[in-house]
């Protein structure tokens, strides 16, 4: 990245268009779809990545917005989820901060599951633009704060953490500075007082102007938890490339009203090891809203929560009554900041 890094990024985003889920408090609401990937022809695999990679920024309309910005430093992004490989190449590290907490935000080596699922969502919101990963706002601050333990790299080893943990790395973001907070996180059958901590964190959060977007969850079920049912909280349901409900996408009332969907199937960004690999599900879709936000706020950065999040879902939703919501629509988003603060 170099120090010119918003003209820079978008430059480079531009000629490359044209060339197991926890089971403890929370989850991560990952679905792996396939080991990393086994190259058989690097440059091969690449053009495909690329290939698909804007396809999925077409069906939700990124494009434009992408080549205006990459983002701006005082946009700060909060990932709640694992420890980061910050050593990756296609990483734009130099914007990426740690928020202390019980576990350390980055790894140096032997990633785990949790780093490698979490590096995974860091590439789409931080990565380097022109590398496989969505990159979608690498100028933007990216906060870690990790709440899932360290797992071993075997299969059926997973991450996991308490509601109060998450609860607390909501309210470190949130203190922090965050004005967007990704959590690729859903909860499994949580007391009466969990479900309390997490609705007095994400109170705090919207208290101090902070959006929250929390994927769905992928139990194919209609309902929603005490994360998605926050009225602060923009729910996120994944879809495929035409921009359809995935079956195993949770969908209900909640969501569909407040919600947006974006592309969780097949999605591509980087492993620890350099290589591609291609996940799906809400934990996957998830940043690709996390990053809009942050992008469209990048454009109008004295712009007040609620504005922000109006231009995102309004554009989308309309009187939208359906279970399964919208497709994330973001250029109509900045279009419609740009109509009611001329100049940002």
């Amino acid at each position: 990245m170099s120090p010119n890094s918003e003209d820079d990024s978008a430059n480079d985003w531009r000629g490359h268009r044209e060339r197991r889920e926890c089971r403890v408090g929370v989850k991560h609401a990952n679905r792996d779809d396939t080991s990393p990937l086994l190259l058989t022809s690097f440059e091969t695999e690449r053009v495909g990545a690329q290939e698909h990679l804007v396809g999925v920024v077409d069906v939700i309309q990124r494009t434009a917005l992408m080549d205006r910005t990459s983002g701006r430093p005082e946009i700060r992004v909060g990932l709640i989820h694992g420890p980061v490989l910050l050593s990756h190449p296609d990483l734009a590290s130099r914007n990426i901060q740690e928020i202390p907490g019980k576990i350390g935000a980055t790894r140096a080596n032997a990633p785990s599951t949790a780093c490698r699922h979490s590096t995974f969502l860091a590439c789409i919101l931080s990565g380097r633009r022109g590398s496989y990963a969505p990159a979608t706002c690498p100028d933007c601050t990216l906060l870690l704060r990790p709440i899932f333990q360290e797992a071993g790299r075997a299969l059926g080893d997973v991450p996991s953490a308490t509601p109060r943990e998450l609860a607390e790395a909501i309210v470190d973001c949130v203190n922090a500075g965050a004005r967007v907070i990704n959590l690729s996180a859903a909860l499994t059958q949580p007391s009466s007082k969990d479900e309390r901590e997490l609705e007095e964190a994400l109170d705090h959060a919207a208290a101090r102007g902070a959006i929250a977007v929390a994927a769905a969850g992928n139990q194919g079920t209609l309902g929603g938890s005490a994360i998605t049912r926050h009225p602060s909280v923009i729910p996120i349901a994944a879809c495929d490339g035409r921009g359809r409900p995935l079956g195993e996408s949770n969908l209900g009332s909640f969501i569909g009203r407040r919600g947006l969907s974006a592309p969780g199937e097949n999605i591509t960004s980087l492993e620890t090891d350099g290589k591609p690999q291609t996940i799906g599900g809400t934990s996957a879709a998830a940043p690709f809203l996390t990053g809009s936000i942050a992008l469209v706020w990048s454009e109008f950065p004295r712009a007040f929560s609620n504005q922000i999040r109006l231009a995102v879902t309004q554009s989308a939703l309309g009187l939208w009554r359906a279970i399964a919501p919208p497709l994330l629509n973001a250029s109509p988003a900045y279009q419609a900041m740009r109509m009611n603060q001329p100049g940002g």
